[in-house]
């Protein structure tokens, strides 16, 4: 019984995982810190409340909104949202596309055979494994 809980936890894809949670966790409490340090009160200076909307509310037939609440979690979800989107999405895609290229797609056709879709050059089809001419470049 331990010997099998031993194995599944020395897998490497578990460890993987679980470096990736923790590792997540760590930078949430990161990005976390920056927008509560820094663009929440940045915010309240701008519209005059000094970065806390939890007073806000409102009565209706005495019953009390406190949308206030709800205003601080929206904002500092759309700045955590922000910062993750310039900091770390952004400057990652622009690496790969820089570093890692795509490939250029091959032009397809389909099999006439099984209507699998093959590269236009193909001589075989890799699904059926029927003989097929391949098209010229210049024929399309």
């Amino acid at each position: 019984m331990l010997k099998g809980f031993r194995d599944f936890m020395m897998r490497g894809n578990v460890i993987d995982m679980a470096v990736g949670v923790v590792i997540g966790a760590a930078f949430t409490a990161v990005v976390t810190g920056f927008v509560s340090a820094f663009l929440t009160p940045l915010v309240g200076v701008v519209v005059g409340a000094a970065g806390d909307f939890s007073s806000y509310k409102f009565t209706v037939a005495s019953v009390t909104f406190p949308y206030g609440q709800f205003l601080n979690v929206l904002i500092a979800f759309t700045m955590t949202a922000a910062v993750l989107y310039f900091c770390v999405v952004l400057p990652v895609t622009k690496a790969t596309e820089r570093y890692l290229p795509k490939k250029p797609k091959t032009p397809k056709r389909p099999c006439p055979e099984c209507l699998t879709e093959i590269p236009q050059a193909a001589r075989r089809c890799s699904a059926c494994t029927a003989h097929v001419e391949p098209v010229a470049a210049t024929a399309l």
